[in-house]
């Protein structure tokens, strides 16, 4: 049965933990075909039974509700979701909070001894921690024991039972504020990563019978014509047909500089036009647009977790039950075989133990740190399409590269035509060879036809076929044409004269005779020197060149950009064994990344480790095919991909390794009796928000 995919918006999430929860939940509901929260957007991706929609949304609300019952779930229909349910939830809570301390410091400053007393902090605690001990005991039932809910609950209630009422009502107190500074961090961090994304337009002028309406940019067809006004953003992907103008495309390629647009000249969803007014043809609708796309990839990366995520998720899983068993054993076994142990003491001791074990620090930043590096990529026009490939980039050691297009230009021009003796002419070989080339979409084929810059009859071409790495067939006018590389001459056994030039050569044939040849340039980007540099300084042990073009044009680009090792006269099937003998080179834990177009090299993009397409913007191909795509057309952006990706798993560790110390320090505190409940959970809320506060330094990516 066919499978779709359902959005939903999750407002009021504002724990990683409960994240997790759902989405266990809602991955074991009947229909449901796969499962997926993602914590930085507030955002819960269902794929179902086409048809079961409606019975399904409805009992995804009732889970979600039973889970977590603060939290309001909503279909996605592409608006920004509203704040005001979850801001009106926040106002409650910092009322219930300051009602509960004034009763808390009444019973305080003012001890009234017995039953008043306790009633005044009883009061005190239900205000302020009656949400939370009200959620632990719905969550024993339904199974789930060991969160920090219950965590609390048992520590703040073993302070009552212990008659240690302000230390109940002040950890509880403290845990509450701690969490409404937790949700403005998370709240504060989201909002930076969804600025960095801020490129969905708002709306589209289309141009109507009566002048032009304001509608949404769903709701345009390809085909018709939209009006772009100064200071606007391009709503949906086109060609202009009148008006010029620059245009800021930073929001999508990270680039400064603005670029021209011009009538005949395609524009992108997402670009911002700067001065002149367009009149723009719609070629895709909303949800084929470059931005929809961008903004899909960057939104549902969190669904390819890395390992370090699914680590932690593990981690925490086992880590609560442990730490409770260890509380129980703390407060018992003491009293009953160290003489002059006091019960009451070794369970306080337990009850400190417990608040500091929350593992909130790790399942609130780590995600955010992950999502904020795929953010920072995305600004900078690259875009990562999960965090498995984002932390695999750390581990590259092999950089293998296509030329043409990837470390060249892919801007071909005839630089000599070399017709054979008596056989043709230079214009006649350039026709036929513009002619035999009409059909096909390779650089080198629009650059032939460019030269020969007179219109062609398709009528005048029959039987036209390409013969992938050697050339195109076709016939013209009734003469069997060839055009392609030498080995396309010695396939079809072909007497040729080899052109020496530095360049890409067309050999031309015409009914099985040799008649001449076409050189062609093709010059090398200006960062492709930048970027091998920049990959070999950040610790590439081998850069690599594989090329289908002839080995002295390979050789050429590899000795001017200083690549370890050149392939040349490459078919696709030999770019995917080459790829394979570097694989059986590295060792386990090392990585290969494979640069290319992303069109012809789909099979050796397939079977790198880090398959990265260049210059993705507009090519369907390259953003299916490929884990990474950069969005400028710039080979030195891979570098700072990997420079990115550095920062990302040096923060998430930072947090790591700063959390478990600090808890672990306080836990063995705690245990010895020397850390009260009151510097527990300074230590616990503390600690998270440091955590998340550093998870967002990983949005402040510099240059290189």
């Amino acid at each position: 049965m066919e499978k779709v995919k359902q959005e939903y918006t999750l407002n009021g999430l504002d724990c990683g933990n409960c994240a997790q929860k759902i989405e266990n939940e809602i991955a074991r509901m009947k229909g449901i075909d796969a499962c997926s929260v993602n914590f930085a957007t507030n955002t819960l991706t269902v794929k179902i039974n086409k048809g079961s929609g409606q019975n399904i949304s409805s009992e995804i609300k009732k889970k979600v509700t039973a889970i977590e019952p603060h939290v309001q779930v909503a279909l996605k229909d592409g608006a920004p979701s509203s704040q005001s349910g979850s801001d009106q939830r926040v106002k409650k809570t910092i009322a219930r909070l300051v009602l509960g301390t004034v009763l808390g410091a009444a019973g305080f400053l003012f001890p009234a001894g017995g039953i008043t007393e306790w009633l005044l902090f009883f009061i005190a605690y239900l205000l302020i921690g009656g949400d939370v001990v009200l959620r632990a005991i719905k969550n024993i039932f339904r199974g789930r024991v060991f969160d920090e809910h219950f965590l609390m609950t048992i520590a703040t209630a073993g302070a009552f039972i212990i008659q240690q009422y302000p230390e109940g009502v002040a950890v509880m107190l403290f845990y509450q504020i701690g969490e409404l500074f937790q949700g403005a961090a998370v709240n504060r961090s989201r909002k930076s990563i969804s600025d960095l994304m801020d490129i969905r337009p708002d709306y589209a002028n289309l141009q109507t019978g009566d002048g032009t309406a304001k509608v949404s940019p769903e709701h345009v067809k390809a085909g018709d014509v939209i009006i772009i006004k100064p200071g606007e953003k391009i709503p949906l992907d086109g060609k202009v047909l009148k008006g010029k103008s620059m245009v800021d495309t930073s929001a999508l390629t990270g680039e400064s500089v603005p670029r021209e647009a011009a009538p005949g000249n395609e524009v992108l969803s997402g670009f911002v036009n700067k001065n002149g007014v367009l009149e723009v043809e719609v070629l895709k609708e909303y949800s084929d647009s470059t931005v929809s796309k961008i903004l899909d990839l960057v939104q549902n990366a969190s669904s390819r977790k890395a390992k370090t995520e699914n680590f932690i998720t593990k981690f925490a899983k086992y880590y609560t039950p442990f730490v409770v068993i260890v509380a129980l054993l703390l407060a018992f076994v003491p009293p009953v075989i160290v003489p002059g142990a006091i019960l009451s003491d070794w369970v306080y001791r337990a009850l400190v133990f417990l608040v500091i074990s929350c593992p909130c620090a790790l399942v609130v930043s780590i995600p955010l740190g992950f999502f904020g590096g795929i953010g920072a990529a995305s600004k900078a026009g690259i875009l990562v399409k999960g965090s498995n490939y984002l932390e695999a980039l750390n581990d590259v050691k092999y950089a293998v590269f296509d030329k043409t297009g990837t470390l060249t230009k892919g801007e071909f021009a005839v630089v000599k035509l070399s017709p054979a003796d008596q056989k043709a002419t230079e214009e006649e070989l350039l026709e036929y060879a513009a002619l035999a080339e009409f059909h096909s979409a390779h650089p080198i084929a629009e650059s032939i036809r460019e030269a020969y810059g007179k219109s062609v009859s398709a009528e005048a071409i029959k039987d036209y076929s390409e013969m992938s790495g050697y050339g195109v067939k076709a016939a013209v006018n009734g003469v069997r044409i060839l055009a392609g590389n030498a080995k396309l001459m010695q396939k079809e056994n072909i007497r040729y004269q080899e052109e020496n030039g530095i360049g890409t050569v067309i050999y031309v044939a015409a009914d099985g005779v040799f008649i001449g040849s076409i050189l062609i340039a093709d010059d090398i980007k200006e960062d492709a020197g930048h970027a091998i540099s920049s990959l070999k300084k950040a610790g590439i042990k081998k850069t690599v060149m594989l090329t289908g073009d002839a080995k002295e044009v390979g050789d050429a680009v590899g000795e001017a950009l200083a690549i370890d090792e050149v392939h040349a006269e490459l078919l696709p099937q030999h770019k995917v064994e080459r790829i394979e003998e570097l694989d059986g080179q590295k060792l386990p834990k090392e990585k290969l990344l494979f640069a290319g177009d992303g069109i012809n090299d789909t099979p050796v993009l397939a079977r790198a480790d880090i398959g990265i397409a260049m210059g993705g913007l507009g090519s369907d191909a390259a953003v299916e095919a490929a884990d990474i795509v950069i969005m400028t057309d710039q080979p030195s952006k891979i570098a700072e991909a990997i420079q990115i990706a550095k920062r990302t798993r040096s923060i998430v560790w930072q947090n790591i390794i700063f959390a478990l110390g600090i808890k672990g320090v306080f836990l063995l505190l705690g245990a010895f009796g020397i850390a009260t409940m009151w510097e527990a959970v300074f230590s616990d809320v503390g600690v998270t928000l440091l955590a998340v506060l550093n998870a967002m330094r990983v949005l402040n990516v510099k240059e290189m």
